[in-house]
């Protein structure tokens, strides 16, 4: 995936503190945590759980906040899992009340809030949408192979399909890459050729890196 995520959020609900990821780099790029020089095209990211800031690290400050309330639980390691479950079970009634207009949404846990959120994708960034509170429990319910989905650092990714919904397990900064790729690429009220491409070798390449 992408490196240098930048700022995706446009709320239309009150909501936690933007996620803010650092700039995309000009040159050489160094550690968020302790500025040593790290790859450009491979880093790893940790999160900070209050402000949901996305920081790029190298390996040393990644692996120090791999376990669970590591650094007083302020920040957390993005793991590199990716499952993908192309007949999630969900009820188009929960989808519908949860206000999502297009057909892409993803959903995490913030713990800072103890709820878990859910955006969608726009040309405008990361849109907040309504979230029944029974809806989450019910999801994870319905589709146990979730359950162990970790708060924070790990996001469903859900495409709406003509036969249903197709559901990807990814890293949270897999979601921002793609509302960075739609805010860039979008032209127009349909959003274009081109954009349109990429979004489906964006969901290809997660497909090819998935697990189920």
């Amino acid at each position: 995936m992408t490196s240098g995520l930048r700022r995706f959020r446009n709320t239309q609900q009150p909501a936690p503190e933007p996620v803010q990821a650092p700039p995309v780099a000009m040159g050489d790029q160094r550690c968020d945590m302790c500025a040593v020089p790290v790859s450009e095209a491979e880093h790893s990211h940790v999160v900070n759980v209050d402000t949901r800031a996305i920081l790029c690290t190298c390996r040393g400050c990644y692996l120090l906040f791999t376990q669970r309330g590591a650094g007083g639980g302020m920040y957390r390691a993005v793991p590199d899992r990716y499952v993908y479950e192309p007949n999630l079970v969900l009820g188009e009634a929960m989808w519908e009340s949860a206000g999502i207009p297009v057909g892409m949404a993803f959903f995490f846990t913030n713990s800072a809030l103890d709820k878990t959120v859910a955006f969608y994708p726009s040309p405008a960034g990361a849109t907040e949408s309504l979230l029944p509170l029974d809806a989450w429990s019910t999801l994870l319910a319905d589709n146990p192979r979730f359950a162990d989905i970790e708060p924070d650092v790990e996001a469903l990714l859900v495409n709406r399909t003509d036969t249903g919904f197709a559901c990807y397990l990814v890293p949270i900064d897999a979601c921002y890459e793609l509302v960075g790729l739609i805010r860039l690429r979008w032209r127009g009220f349909d959003g274009g050729s081109e954009a349109k491409e990429e979004i489906d070798t964006f969901f290809r390449q997660l497909r090819e890196r998935s697990h189920g």
